[in-house]
């Protein structure tokens, strides 16, 4: 059902000219979302009838600057009572986009910052791997893998980080104990 959604939002989109616009206002709402409990839960919960969060909507977009496409879109989506799908939604949009432009995502999670000149790297090795398409890198530090790295790119994943290898040597000293 999300992919629906999204796809229909990408092609109006595309034959208007304003995908650049509705992606930046689907990231800015997709941050608001992170940051806001109370608009996770509006979201999120049965509670709340349609009418209630398209009322909701109304005042959140307007003091977001989020209107035209983008906003009738939302008010759309929680109409219909689908507004607790947003976030996936929010996602095929992105991957639609990112198929259109030739990008590939990938998720780096790591213990700790990455340097620049291992960011480049990074970007490097990722781009070669995923033959020469262009690589948008998303970081994230997470101490309790304690080292290594751990990568997924589109549907692959390879987790090296010294957390998962304690945990398979600790697994095989107990089934040879």
């Amino acid at each position: 059902m999300a992919g629906r959604y999204a796809s229909a939002l990408y092609e109006l989109a595309r034959e208007q000219n304003s995908v650049n616009k509705v992606s930046a206002d689907l990231d800015g709402f997709s941050a608001m979302l992170a940051s806001s409990a109370d608009l996770q839960r509006l979201v999120k919960s049965p509670v709340f009838s349609g009418e209630q969060q398209q009322k909701a909507l109304d005042a959140i977009l307007a003091k977001a600057g989020v209107a035209g496409m983008t906003g009738n879109f939302l008010k759309l989506v929680a109409s219909k009572r689908r507004l607790f799908a947003i976030e996936k939604m929010i996602a095929d949009f992105r991957k639609f986009v990112d198929m259109d432009r030739g990008v590939t995502r990938a998720e780096v999670t790591v213990a700790e910052a990455l340097g620049e000149s291992h960011m480049k790297a990074l970007r490097e090795a990722l781009q070669e791997v995923s033959g020469g398409k262009s690589v948008e890198v998303d970081v994230k530090v997470d101490p309790e893998i304690i080292g290594g790295v751990v990568v997924k790119l589109g549907s692959r994943m390879v987790d090296s980080s010294l957390k998962t290898k304690l945990n398979s040597i600790r697994t095989r000293m107990k089934e040879a104990g």
